[in-house]
């Protein structure tokens, strides 16, 4: 990963509205270095695994203070899943109840991050999962 600039995707999936902290986080991580596709709001699951797919993405971004992250995001990975056989991490961020984590976890959300998370925080746990991508391509 080092010769190669990280692709991350953020999008709003569902008919949740606010945006500011998916905003806030896609310009973080573009001032971490990293290149950004920030999808906006109201997308379908499958809008943003086909936009994933076209994009060449290493990361997707999820974001949900609506509720429904539980269905969205694993519908999101589900989606990305049958159409593409390409390692992407995803990440999950908005009002999650703790609660949900495990669930999410098992679906493929590899961290969420709530709202106050330091950009620092997310982008290096993303570097650190790339890494262990590429370091098991190379066993």
């Amino acid at each position: 990963m080092v010769n190669k600039k990280i692709r991350v995707l953020i999008a709003k999936p569902g008919l949740d509205g606010h945006d500011r902290g998916a905003i806030a986080v896609a310009q973080g991580l573009r001032d971490a270095g990293m290149e950004v596709i920030y999808l906006g709001l109201r997308l379908t699951p499958e809008q943003i695994a086909e936009a994933a797919i076209q994009e060449d993405v290493d990361v997707v971004g999820l974001s949900c203070l609506s509720g429904g992250h539980l269905h969205l995001f694993s519908q999101t990975i589900d989606s990305l899943r049958q159409k593409s056989d390409k390692k992407v991490i995803f990440i999950g961020g908005g009002i999650i109840p703790k609660k949900d984590i495990p669930a999410l976890k098992k679906a493929g959300i590899s961290q969420t991050f709530g709202p106050g998370t330091p950009i620092k925080q997310i982008a290096s746990f993303i570097k650190t999962e790339l890494e262990k991508i590429s370091d098991d391509k190379e066993d």
